[in-house]
């Protein structure tokens, strides 16, 4: 061989030795499941799927309990005579009056059903997000006040997605702690509409991590989600409500 021949052969071999070093130096890039994997476990300690958890939201009392695969999720409300019990299992939605069941129109129990899945829905966020019903892309990243967020789509496939499944939600989850910062969702209902949400006020209590949100809105239905965090830095969005939920109880279940 050549001094030539030997030098080149010298270069690729260290050329290739750099490739493969600058590859295992290189953070490995996150898919979209795995960031979203890593914020349930930052929220939840491993606790979330045993456990039981109530609230009060709008001076109603929530509670839920998750326990080896079964759920219960439901809403107690009360006037000056009677105690109403909204409860979604595995087996359906049922309305309780004190405490006999009430028969009511299909209509009326899905409007009931999907306001207190929604209130435990948003409350526990991100639980329930590695969901096989739930469909998630990494769509770009962002700096908010300083902070890098990786932005997580999520949308729902219509089988197993509930009567809403073509809302669509925008998480953007802090790229070092994986706390679920800041999130918008559009919405059909009503009219629809657009919201944006910053989240504050995080505490753990026995184990898993809750949020309250400052709930916003743009001006236009016709702003993508993807840039309500530039609005939300311009000052651009209006301040509609609180979203908090108060007096949080966990009691962890034993797991079988």
């Amino acid at each position: 061989m050549s001094i030539f021949a030997e030098r080149l052969f010298m270069y690729r071999y260290i050329f290739v030795l750099f490739l493969i070093a600058s590859a295992c130096n290189s953070p490995q890039e996150l898919s979209a499941e795995a960031i979203i994997d890593k914020a349930i476990a930052v929220a939840c300690n491993g606790n979330c799927d045993s456990a039981e958890i109530k609230f009060t939201f709008r001076e109603n009392l929530y509670k839920s309990r998750m326990n080896n695969g079964r759920y219960t999720m439901e809403r107690i409300s009360k006037d000056s005579l009677n105690e109403y019990r909204d409860v979604i299992t595995n087996d359906g939605f049922q309305r309780f009056l004190n405490d006999s069941i009430v028969k009511i129109e299909d209509s009326i129990s899905m409007k009931l059903s999907n306001s207190v899945n929604s209130v435990h829905y948003f409350a526990q966020l991100p639980y329930g997000l590695d969901a096989t019903s739930v469909l998630k892309k990494k769509v770009g990243e962002a700096t908010i006040k300083g902070k890098d967020y990786y932005k997580i789509e999520v949308r729902f496939k219509e089988e197993g997605g509930g009567t809403d499944f073509d809302d669509v939600f925008l998480y953007w989850i802090h790229k070092e702690n994986f706390t679920v910062d800041y999130m918008a969702y559009s919405y059909n209902v009503n009219g629809g509409g657009i919201r944006f949400r910053e989240a504050y006020n995080p505490r753990i209590i026995n184990g898993i991590r809750f949020v309250d949100y400052k709930n916003y809105k743009p001006e236009s239905l016709n702003v993508p989600l993807n840039e309500l965090d530039e609005l939300f830095q311009e000052d651009k969005l209006s301040l509609l409500s609180l979203i908090e939920t108060e007096d949080v109880a966990v009691e962890l279940l034993t797991k079988n």
